[in-house]
């Protein structure tokens, strides 16, 4: 398993009204968005080319589409950032490896 691009302690995660845990793990590894619980338990998962982030909304709220499912996650401004960042990386890696590989 490959070092994460993008690794996010104590998030909120939230799915429609009802919170899903207080104090989450958001990561970007091996070209996938994974939501982990405080307890390690997968929430869901995505590939980031089938991963949407709003980069507008609140300052500490991320709105995100995994697969068509939508989850509000509580980032920090600079976990905010460093996620779109992430993400953009993974998809400018897949998008090369498609490329490579003639996928």
């Amino acid at each position: 398993m490959a070092e994460p691009e993008f690794d996010a302690t104590g998030v909120g995660i939230s799915r429609m009204l009802r919170s899903l845990t207080r104090a989450g793990h958001v990561l970007v590894r091996d070209g996938e968005l994974v939501l982990l619980t405080s307890y390690g338990s997968e929430i869901d998962s995505a590939p980031v080319d089938e991963v949407r982030i709003s980069g507008y909304g609140l300052r500490d709220q991320v709105p995100a589409t995994l697969r068509g499912r939508s989850y509000l996650l509580r980032l920090g401004q600079e976990h905010r950032e460093g996620l779109l960042s992430a993400l953009r990386t993974a998809r400018a890696k897949a998008a090369a490896e498609r490329g490579v590989l003639g996928r």
